[in-house]
């Protein structure tokens, strides 16, 4: 008989808003006090300090707008965070302090998340939705260089960029973006010519969310369907349908695969966070906690195994914390 699925290890409370975005940073140095940063419903981040359970500090920079992309630069202290105010800011927490240093003004209205990408030391590229609403553009951080904005062909009717992932295979090969459209199509996008390379319709609704492993050149995305797709990427760069799988409920606002490969969790608009083994996209277990619908999920990028967890951000307030297929 398989097991029943766990309870989360632990949960956390406070936020008083619904919670979009998660992000964990464990510090590669333990023993480095793991922290998650989440964003809020009602314009605020919180960091919370994984070892107390508690708020260490809530930072107060989005106007009272929705919170929905929180990533660390290099480290704990140098946060970057995007809201419903169109401001994309940049946050220098060292020393306790909670400022923000520098701000992008992205003058879109929608929800898609912006991603970024390191390229050297010090040196990002971010690429967000542009102000047109099909656009994406892509900057360099901290100088915020425009590099590329990437424009569909004329008559391509995507819609918006609804998600977007950046990745390289390694250090010195060309960045590429992901972009997943409101037409259900994902479009693999050159960012040193500004073309498009392979364009593959997965959905017949807007994407929502979508990862990628660049190690296997194998990719995922959820829409408001009751359908997973699977998508690989040959060598000719073109993008093809590797699998799907039929979810029972529809709905999915996050994906994400674990930094070690090895399974990936869906945020489920029936409340529930679904876990897969990622080789086969095997079902391995349905974490049923939350009272609404999960918006975000996160994977702990901590180097000891037995001690990397799982965040689930709901629109019930909460965040739950799971430890789970740790000695894998």
């Amino acid at each position: 008989m398989a097991l029943p699925p766990p309870d989360p290890q632990f949960v956390l409370r406070g936020t008083s808003a619904a919670v979009h975005t998660l992000h964990f940073s464990c510090g590669s140095q333990e023993p480095d006090v793991p922290i998650l940063f989440s964003g809020s419903e009602n314009g605020f981040i919180h960091v919370w300090n994984l070892k107390t359970h508690r708020v260490d500090t809530a930072l107060d920079g989005h106007g009272r707008k929705s919170v929905y992309c929180v990533e660390t630069m290099g480290g704990k202290n140098r946060l970057l965070s995007q809201g419903r105010d169109q401001r994309i800011c940049l946050w220098d927490l060292a020393e306790g302090r909670t400022s923000v240093t520098d701000s992008v003004f992205t003058e879109n209205v929608g929800f898609c998340r912006c991603s970024l990408l390191k390229v050297a030391q010090g040196r990002w590229l971010m690429a967000m939705a542009a102000k047109a609403l099909e656009e994406v553009q892509v900057l360099e951080l901290p100088s915020k260089t425009s590099v590329c904005t990437l424009k569909p062909e004329v008559g391509a009717k995507l819609g918006t960029a609804m998600c977007l992932k950046l990745w390289q295979l390694n250090c010195g090969s060309q960045p590429l973006l992901l972009a997943g459209y409101e037409d259900g199509s994902v479009v693999l996008w050159n960012l040193s010519t500004g073309k498009a390379l392979s364009q593959l319709v997965c959905h017949q609704e807007p994407v929502m969310s979508l990862d990628f492993d660049s190690e296997k050149a194998k990719g995922i995305s959820g829409s408001s369907e009751k359908v997973l797709s699977i998508w690989s990427l040959n060598e000719q760069q073109n993008l093809q349908v590797y699998k799907t799988h039929k979810l029972v409920n529809a709905g999915i606002s996050d994906i994400t695969i674990r930094p070690d490969k090895k399974i990936l969790a869906t945020a489920g608009w029936d409340h529930r966070i679904r876990i897969f083994g990622w080789k086969k996209l095997k079902p391995l277990a349905v974490l049923d906690y939350h009272t609404a619908t999960v918006h975000c999920v996160s994977f702990s990028d901590h180097k000891n195994p037995s001690q990397r967890l799982l965040a689930a951000g709901s629109k019930d307030h909460r965040i739950s914390i799971w430890s789970i297929y740790t000695q894998r």
